[in-house]
């Protein structure tokens, strides 16, 4: 089972006392986040005003800090539209990401539009496709288009976990009746982010958790760090094995 990190995701700088959004913060998180088991991190670089940012120059200097510095594990960065609204300058930013300091892998919301570019050239560039499905209608992009995607996001967004666990339902069935064989995870936001997460660990889906998806432990108390949940979401799948 994969356990991811989310360590930031859109949040704004300062939404919790321990978001990571320096380069140097990244880092760290990274480091403490391994240490508590998880398998790989994901990250939405940040300029240095701490908006989301996915300019080489953001882009570069974080993946050379990783990669010299960090953990050593696989290490996913977001093309959301939240990072860049033009879906055709986010796919001239990432064409001229540096060679030398590419992420293992990217996350790509197939609803936004110029997803389907993207996959072809991240493809081109070797960078594994993690696809983000938010709806059935994502999920039958995917199928449509046989995109070659690594694994899949079900990424349901609803507010209640009724309703977060009916939309997953809906995509993971579509999946299942279309063939599609990658590796699932599966994953909630807010109010929806430790059900979902068990759901996730009873289905046999990869997890991720932090300071993206929650800043709340499931008793309701402000979590201390990434850390801090990712330690939660270890013992939540160490006691369903």
């Amino acid at each position: 089972m994969r356990i991811v990190a989310c360590l930031n995701g859109d949040r704004r700088p300062g939404a919790h006392p321990a978001l990571p959004v320096s380069v140097d913060q990244l880092v760290a998180d990274a480091h403490a986040v391994v240490a508590a088991g998880a398998t790989e991190i994901h990250v939405h670089p940040r300029d240095r005003g701490g908006a989301e940012s996915l300019e080489p120059q953001v882009v570069g200097p974080l993946m050379e800090r990783l990669r010299a510095d960090g953990p050593g594990v696989p290490v996913s960065l977001t093309t959301s539209l939240s990072a860049e609204s033009d879906p055709w300058r986010r796919y001239d930013l990432v064409q001229r990401w540096a060679s030398s300091a590419l992420p293992d892998s990217v996350t790509v919301n197939l609803h936004e539009a110029g997803s389907v570019d993207l996959v072809h050239l991240l493809r081109d560039r070797r960078i594994e496709v993690e696809a983000g499905l938010w709806t059935v209608e994502a999920a039958r992009i995917l199928v449509a288009t046989g995109l070659e995607a690594a694994s899949v996001l079900v990424e349901p967004t609803q507010v209640t976990v009724e309703d977060a666990e009916r939309n997953a339902m809906a995509i993971l069935s579509l999946l299942d009746r279309a063939g599609v064989q990658q590796p699932r995870l599966l994953h909630g936001i807010d109010a929806t982010a430790w059900p979902l997460l068990e759901s996730a660990v009873f289905s046999g889906h990869d997890i991720r958790m932090g300071l993206e998806d929650t800043m709340r432990l499931p008793d309701g108390t402000e979590a201390r760090d990434n850390a801090a949940l990712i330690e939660h979401a270890v013992a939540v799948a160490s006691a369903a094995a």
